[in-house]
C-alpha cells in the first residue's frame, strides 16, 4: 500500500486554511510558531488545556520552552474539561484580558481548541461574553490567532471553522462555525498521541468516521467530500486494530491522525447533519459521555435512515467497515458489527438512557441554537417522529 512510501518522521506542511505541521516530531514547530509570534508583537499568550494531557505527553516541555526562548509572557488555563462549558470560556475570557494576551494556544484535543477558539473570539469583543457566541446573539468577525497543538485523533477541530461550547443551565450543546477562528498554525504529532486511553482511541477515530459519513451525504455535499470519505474510512478500518493492539504503534497513530484531519477538511465542506445534531442533546445531558461514544451508538440508526436516498454513496464509503451491503438493515447491521469489533457495542440504556428520555432529548434536537441547521442538511426530512425513530432505534 501506498502509505509505506511515507516517512512518518519527516515533518510536512498541509496547508488548508490552517498551516498544519504533520508528523512525528512535529511539536519542535512551536519554536518557529513562537519566533513568528513575537516578531508580529504577539508577545503575550493564554495555554488552553486540560489538567493532565498537555503535560503527559510532553508537549507542555517544548511549547514552554519555546515561549520562554522568544519572551513570550503566557498564562494557563488547565480546567477545560470534556463538553467544556460556557462558564469555563468565560472564566478563561476573564483571564486572558485581563493578562493582556494577545493570542491563543490550544494544547489537547477538541474541548481545549474549541474552548481556545471561543477564548480568542472574546479576546476581540471583550463587551461580550460565551453565552452570546453560543446564543447567537452577534456573529464575530475577528478573533485572535490560535494554535492548536492535537492530542487526538479525531475532532478535526485543529484544521476547521468549527467549535462547540455546552451551555450548561440550558442543556444546550451549539455548535459555530466562522471563518475568523481557523487556527493559524495547528500541530499534529502523532508521537503525542501514544498515550491515549484504549477507549479514547476508539471513541476519536469514530467521531473522525462520523464527520465524513455525515459530510458526503449532506445536502451540500460534493464529490470532494466522498473521496475524503472513503479514503478516512479505510484508514481508519486498517489503523484503529492496529493502534488498539499496540497503543505505541507510530504509524498507526501517523495514519489515523491524518484521517481525523481528511475528515476535518471534509465536514468543513459537507457540513454535518443528523448525528452531531443528535448526539449533542446526549452529551449535553450527561456531561461525562464521551461524544465519539455517543456517536458511535447514534450511527447504525443514522445510516439505516438515510440510507434509501444515499444509497450509493453509503455502499463505496462504508465497504471497508461494512463490506458489500444491499439494503437499510444491512448497513445498519454492517456498521454496528464493525463498531462491536473495535470493541465499542453500546446502546443508550447502556450509558443511562431509557424511553423517557427520547421526549426531551428530541426537543433538545429542534431547540439547541444551530442544531436546526444541521438538522435542514440531512438528506431525508429531519422531522421530529425520524430524529424519535433514531433515539429510539439506538437503545
Amino acid at each position: 500500500m501506498w502509505e509505506k512510501d511515507i516517512n512518518i518522521n519527516e515533518v510536512r506542511e498541509i496547508r488548508t486554511r490552517t498551516n498544519v505541521y504533520f508528523g512525528c516530531g512535529a511539536i519542535n514547530k512551536i519554536q518557529d510558531i513562537a519566533h513568528k509570534f513575537k516578531t508580529k508583537g504577539l508577545d503575550k499568550v493564554i495555554v488552553m488545556s486540560g489538567k493532565n494531557a498537555y503535560k503527559a505527553t510532553g508537549a507542555w516541555d517544548i511549547v514552554e520552552k519555546a515561549l520562554k526562548l522568544n519572551n513570550i509572557e503566557y498564562i494557563n488555563y488547565d480546567k477545560v474539561t470534556p463538553n467544556p462549558t460556557t462558564t469555563a470560556v468565560n472564566e478563561a475570557a476573564k483571564l486572558a484580558i485581563d493578562f493582556g494576551a494577545k493570542a491563543v494556544i490550544a494544547i489537547g484535543g477538541g474541548s481545549p481548541t474549541d474552548a481556545g477558539k471561543s477564548v480568542a473570539i472574546l479576546l476581540k469583543y471583550p463587551d461580550k461574553t460565551a453565552n452570546d457566541i453560543y446564543e447567537f446573539n452577534f456573529s464575530p468577525q475577528e478573533a485572535a490567532p490560535i494554535v492548536a497543538i492535537n492530542l487526538t485523533h479525531g475532532t478535526g477541530t485543529e484544521t476547521n471553522r468549527f467549535a462547540v461550547v455546552t451551555i450548561p443551565e440550558k442543556d444546550y450543546k451549539p455548535a459555530i462555525a466562522y471563518d475568523c477562528i481557523y487556527p493559524t498554525y495547528a500541530i499534529d504529532d502523532p508521537a503525542l498521541m501514544v498515550k491515549l486511553s484504549p477507549k479514547q482511541t476508539r471513541y476519536v477515530s469514530i467521531d473522525a468516521v462520523n464527520h465524513v459519513v455525515e459530510a458526503c451525504t449532506s445536502t451540500v455535499a460534493s464529490p470532494y467530500t466522498v473521496t475524503l470519505a472513503r479514503e478516512v474510512i479505510e484508514l481508519v478500518a486498517k489503523y484503529l486494530p492496529k493502534a488498539i493492539e499496540n497503543p505505541e504503534d507510530l504509524e498507526a497513530r501517523y495514519f489515523l491522525a491524518y484521517a481525523a484531519l481528511l475528515g476535518g477538511v471534509c465536514f468543513d465542506n459537507g457540513l454535518l447533519h443528523y448525528t452531531h445534531a443528535l448526539e449533542h442533546p446526549l452529551s449535553a445531558v450527561k456531561h461525562e459521555l464521551s461524544h465519539g461514544l455517543g456517536l458511535a451508538i447514534l450511527l447504525p440508526a443514522v445510516v439505516k435512515n438515510i440510507y434509501p436516498v444515499k444509497s450509493e454513496t453509503l455502499k463505496y464509503i462504508l465497504e471497508p467497515i461494512a463490506g458489500k451491503i444491499d439494503s437499510a438493515e444491512a448497513a445498519e447491521n454492517g456498521v454496528y458489527e464493525w463498531l462491536k469489533s473495535v470493541g465499542v457495542p453500546s446502546k443508550l440504556r447502556d450509558e443511562g438512557f431509557s424511553e423517557t428520555d427520547i421526549p426531551k432529548l428530541v426537543n433538545l434536537a429542534f431547540t439547541t441554537p444551530s442544531l436546526d441547521g444541521l438538522l435542514s442538511i440531512a438528506p431525508t426530512k429531519a422531522t421530529k417522529e425520524a430524529v424519535e425513530e433514531i433515539y429510539r432505534n439506538s437503545l
